[in-house]
């Protein structure tokens, strides 16, 4: 028999603690379904490798765990909507004008059409659909023409949105920190053998617990530069400084008011600080940095379509978006977690392409 032939036993199951998963099968018939060929994967088989030949590497116990705690992270996200009132619902993907910024976007031929792309986000949509169903929630997937190398960056990724009506920025953060825990907790009640199988520390998982703290942008910038960073007021944070920052904690925390300059033309300013916006991201411990962007929406026609021309923007590629606030509107917030960067911190793994079955990346579209 080779690696990977199927068959079917017949005989009597009992237990051995010599034998993987602690039982073995005394056959007392045999029979072969299929004889593989020789199977290419080996113990000194590289990540490069195990990417070209993902389609066989999905088979190995590793990805047989991480995958089952990825789809137990999908149930839980639905779970939480589903258990405080959210409606789901679903986004196009081809769209027509930019959310998180024009340079990241994947242009589509779409028939005879021009200015196509793939969606970025569903956000968009979501605030609109909050008119008529008021909490709503989605998870699909997200395209960012990002030239990012990083070790959390994908160009397809899996994306939990939800939009609030009447809700601001502090009423968002509880919901996240709440999102947040039942994930890890669900885990930790589900799937502690698959985590045990990653050698996942199970005891940094067990301090989870809300609330997060919430750390002003402005004090982050100057732990930074008392770190040594070259960064200054104004700047977003990037992988380098979020990780220097995330190591020395536990459990998630907020970074909170983040510059206008920092942040997409939909943020609101606050209007105690214009210079800042009422928004925040959640980054994980350990070194993993950012899993949820989110803040509070302009919920006024004049101040979006001003913003929207500080940005260098046209309000006629927004006109539909302008229109839910000239047509009937509410304060609202929201916010979009990168499912497959929990994926990757929960498990404990040290690249994103680990946390997803068929990675896309800058460099990967196979298999």
């Amino acid at each position: 028999m080779t690696i990977e032939s199927s068959i079917w036993a017949k005989g009597v199951v009992v237990e051995d603690p010599r034998a993987p998963g602690g039982r073995e099968i005394r056959v007392k018939k045999l029979g072969v379904y299929n004889i593989a060929e020789y199977f290419p994967i080996t113990k000194t088989a590289s990540r490069e490798f195990l990417l070209d030949v993902r389609h066989l590497w999905i088979r190995s116990r590793k990805m047989n765990s991480i995958l089952k705690i990825r789809h137990e992270v999908f149930k839980a996200i639905r779970e939480y909507f589903e258990n405080n009132g959210y409606i789901e619902v679903q986004a196009p993907t081809f769209i027509t004008a930019a959310v998180e910024g024009g340079a990241t976007l994947f242009p589509v031929k779409y028939f005879d059409k021009k200015g196509i792309f793939l969606t970025q986000s569903a956000q968009f949509y979501l605030e609109a659909l909050i008119y008529s169903l008021e909490k709503v929630y989605t998870i699909a997937p997200s395209f960012r023409a990002e030239k990012s190398r990083t070790r959390r960056h994908l160009t397809e990724f899996w994306h939990a949105e939800a939009e609030i009506a009447w809700s601001g920025l502090s009423d968002i953060l509880k919901i996240q920190e709440e999102l947040v825990y039942y994930i890890v907790k669900r885990v930790l009640e589900k799937r502690i053998e698959e985590l045990n199988m990653l050698k996942r520390d199970i005891n940094k998982l067990e301090l989870i617990h809300p609330p997060f703290e919430r750390i002003p942008y402005d004090e982050v910038i100057q732990r930074l530069q008392e770190k040594g960073f070259n960064i200054k007021w104004g700047d977003d944070l990037g992988a380098d400084e979020e990780r220097a920052l995330t190591m020395e904690y536990e459990e998630p925390f907020f970074v909170v008011g983040f510059p206008e300059e920092t942040k997409a033309f939909y943020h609101k300013n606050d209007p105690n600080r214009p210079e800042i916006t009422l928004s925040a991201d959640m980054l994980a411990p350990e070194g993993y940095g950012e899993i949820i962007g989110g803040g509070e929406r302009i919920e006024d026609a004049e101040e979006l379509i001003n913003k929207i021309r500080r940005f260098g923007l046209n309000p006629q590629d927004y006109k539909w978006y302008i229109d839910l606030r000239r047509l009937g509107s509410v304060p609202h917030a929201g916010f979009g977690l990168g499912i497959d960067r929990v994926v990757m911190w929960i498990c404990g793994l040290d690249h994103i392409v680990e946390a997803i079955p068929f990675p896309r990346t800058i460099r990967r579209v196979y298999p």
